[in-house]
């Protein structure tokens, strides 16, 4: 017996059925509400905005202030789609809107925009409220929580959800889907989904991990190469640091260091920060920001190179000298902490790398420090990643993000074949496609009534 027989599933109608409380659901939401039209959003998740409450933990960082051209180019090969999107909501009326919340923001250093107090709870519960309690007269949004979407019914157009009760079939006018990527699944985004859209036509691309760390292949004892060490594959020995390396490091920071690649489609990238030593590899917010080149880069041939500048603010020349200044009685160890100040986690890598032939020789030393070859062989799990590449393709969606092959359903969030570093930039979008979906259909609604 199927879910959407009468005598075993529940039916309601409404106006709008928007699945997922994301932030781009919850945006189609509030378009939607205030325009005086009645919304019912479902979740599988016992409450909404669980993932945007994660990503507050460390700072709620809702946008950034760089302009408009800049902002734009983070978003790689969808630079033209997610532009379109942001012409009608981007980074000044994001902060717009949280003003009107009651949340004031401030430009932080880095140019990233924060609420005041840093936090993301209070700005949900206003938000929460203005959807439960609108002031400008439009009906209150109506949540249902623990409401898994299941897909379709025979009739193609019924939604199918299974409830903590009964199951339920859902029979509305519009649907806007806002489902998230594949990482962080125990937070509602698994990309379920996925098969549920192919299946009815919709073009989807893999679910990849974005932003995400990545394991290291050392090269074997003594297999340095000599001169200025070449970003090319290098004899690989098992993934993962030695024991000594993981043991005594993973979970510190490399600070102040850089990193340059070039992936295989001719992509340049070569930026300064800091990142951190994991029990396998890297991550952080210095190898997210290049994490779609090395990542494609390991589909494409199996493994990623960077080259890693231990000591930045200081020219080559610089350090060749001062590694190559006698040391007389001192060690090694004190002979580079005292000459360019290279130690602790820094100076175990070169060790980890190099092995200890080419550490004691100054030729193969100097140009290791400015450019260290660490290969990458694998993106960690895409359910570690920050976020999501990869989903419904924009060539499947009009202007309006309404799916070519299922007139009336629309799609918006980390579900979009997208993909964008850290800095609020993933947020916006997710808010921009969110207003752009809930925008179209409140046109498509008002047009039908006339």
């Amino acid at each position: 017996m199927s879910l959407g027989s009468p005598d075993t599933s529940v039916l309601l109608t409404t106006d709008v059925a928007i699945v997922g409380g994301g932030p781009a659901g919850l945006m189609a939401a509030e378009i939607l509400s205030a325009g005086g039209v009645q919304v019912d959003l479902f979740d599988a998740m016992p409450s909404v905005g669980r993932k945007f409450l994660l990503a507050g933990k460390g700072g709620m960082n809702l946008t950034h202030s760089e302009p408009a051209d800049r902002f734009a180019e983070r978003y790689g090969e969808r630079r033209q789609q997610i532009e379109a999107l942001l012409k009608d909501f981007g980074a000044a009326e994001v902060r717009a809107w949280a003003q009107g919340l009651g949340i004031e923001t401030f430009v932080g250093s880095s140019g990233r925009v924060f609420p005041t107090d840093m936090k993301a709870a209070p700005l949900l519960r206003a938000w929460l409220t203005r959807l439960r309690h609108p002031v400008a007269g439009g009906p209150a949004v109506r949540f249902h929580m623990r409401h898994r979407w299941l897909g379709w019914g025979d009739d193609g157009q019924t939604l199918r959800f299974e409830t903590p009760s009964a199951p339920l079939s859902v029979r509305a006018r519009a649907t806007v889907l806002a489902l998230g990527g594949g990482s962080w699944a125990r937070l509602g985004s698994n990309g379920a989904w996925v098969p549920l859209l192919a299946g009815r036509g919709v073009a989807v691309a893999p679910l990849l991990p974005a932003n995400c760390g990545f394991d290291v292949a050392l090269p074997g004892e003594h297999t340095a190469p000599a001169g200025v060490l070449p970003v090319q594959a290098v004899p690989a020995r098992t993934v993962g640091w030695s024991a000594f390396f993981r043991e005594r490091f993973a979970g510190q920071p490399f600070k102040n260091v850089a990193i340059r690649c070039n992936n295989a489609a001719g992509h340049h990238f070569e930026r300064k920060g800091e990142f951190v030593a994991t029990d396998t590899g890297v991550e952080g917010s210095l190898i997210y920001a290049a994490s779609s080149l090395l990542r494609d880069d390991i589909i494409r041939s199996g493994h990623a190179m960077l080259q890693l500048d231990l000591l930045p603010d200081l020219p080559a020349e610089r350090v060749a000298r001062e590694i190559a200044h006698p040391r007389g009685s001192r060690s090694l160890a004190n002979h580079l902490k005292g000459r360019l100040g290279l130690d602790g986690i820094k100076l175990a890598l070169l060790h980890e790398v190099l092995g200890k032939e080419a550490m004691n020789d100054p030729a193969k030393l100097a140009p290791a420090v400015k450019a260290l070859p660490l290969q990458l062989v694998a993106a960690r799990p895409i359910d570690e990643a920050i976020s999501t590449a990869g989903g419904v393709l924009f060539e499947a969606l009009d202007a309006d993000l309404m799916c070519e092959a299922l007139p009336g359903v629309y799609c918006a969030g980390e579900m979009l074949d997208w993909e964008a570093p850290t800095g609020g930039y993933l947020l916006t979008a997710c808010l921009a496609s969110g207003h752009r979906a809930g925008a179209a259909v409140l046109r498509h609604l008002r047009a039908a009534q006339h």
